[in-house]
C-alpha cells in the first residue's frame, strides 16, 4: 500500500551542470524531501543516494527527474529498482514518464531486465567463442606474451645496478615489474646483491 509521501534524488553528472532546476521539477512533482549528489556519477560514491535509499520507508516512492540521475548504467538502475521493489517502495521517473507502481512502469522494468539478462549472456557466450578459438589456434586467453630471452637478459644485467628499479627496468623494456617477477625466480636475489629490492 503506497503512503503517497514522495522523496526526490537527484544528481549531477557535470560541473557545469546546475541542481536547481531538477530541484525544481521535483518540488513541483510533490517531494516531501529531496536529496542531492553533487558529485560525478563516475565518482562511485554517492552518499546522497545512500542517504536517500536509508530514509525510504515501506510504501513511500522514490522521485528522480530522469533515469539517467539515478542510475550510471541499466545494469545499475535495474539493480536498484529492484531492490526498490523488494522493500514495496515505488519509483517514478519524471522525464520517462516511467511509474513502477502501475501495471505499464513495471512492465517496462520487466522488459530492461530480460534484456540486461539477454545482453550479458551474449558477452558470456562471446567470451567463451573466442577464447575456444584461441585455444583451437594453440593460445590461451590474454594478452600475447611479449617476454623473450634477449629481454630477460637486459633485465638480469641491469638489475643489480642500485640506479635502477625494477619499475624502471620494466618500463624501460616495456612490460610491467609483475612480468619481470614471474619471469625472473631468482629477482630478489639479484636485487640483495646491493641490498635495494625496490
Amino acid at each position: 500500500m503506497l503512503s503517497e509521501i514522495r522523496i526526490g534524488y537527484a544528481r549531477v553528472s557535470t560541473r557545469g551542470q546546475k541542481l536547481e532546476r531538477q530541484i525544481d521539477v521535483l518540488d513541483r512533482a510533490g517531494c516531501r524531501r529531496i536529496f542531492a549528489d553533487k558529485k560525478s556519477g563516475k565518482n562511485a560514491e554517492r552518499p546522497e543516494l545512500e542517504a536517500c535509499h536509508a530514509f525510504l520507508n515501506r510504501g513511500d516512492t522514490l522521485v528522480v527527474p530522469a533515469l539517467d540521475r539515478y542510475g550510471r548504467s541499466l545494469q545499475d538502475l535495474i539493480t536498484m529498482v529492484g531492490d526498490l521493489r523488494r522493500r514495496e517502495i515505488g519509483f517514478t521517473s519524471l522525464h520517462e514518464n516511467l511509474d513502477t507502481t502501475t501495471p505499464g512502469g513495471r512492465l517496462v522494468f520487466h522488459v530492461f531486465a530480460a534484456l540486461a539478462e539477454f545482453i550479458r549472456e551474449l558477452i558470456v557466450a562471446g567470451t567463451r567463442e573466442g577464447l575456444a578459438a584461441a585455444k583451437a589456434r594453440g593460445r590461451v586467453g590474454g594478452r600475447p606474451t611479449v617476454v623473450n630471452e634477449d629481454l630477460l637478459r637486459a633485465a638480469r644485467d641491469m638489475l643489480p645496478n642500485p640506479e635502477h628499479s625494477i619499475t624502471s627496468i620494466a618500463r624501460l623494456l616495456g612490460v610491467s615489474p609483475g612480468t619481470l617477477y614471474n619471469h625472473i625466480p631468482n629477482l630478489r636475489e639479484l636485487r640483495a646483491r646491493d641490498g635495494t629490492n625496490q
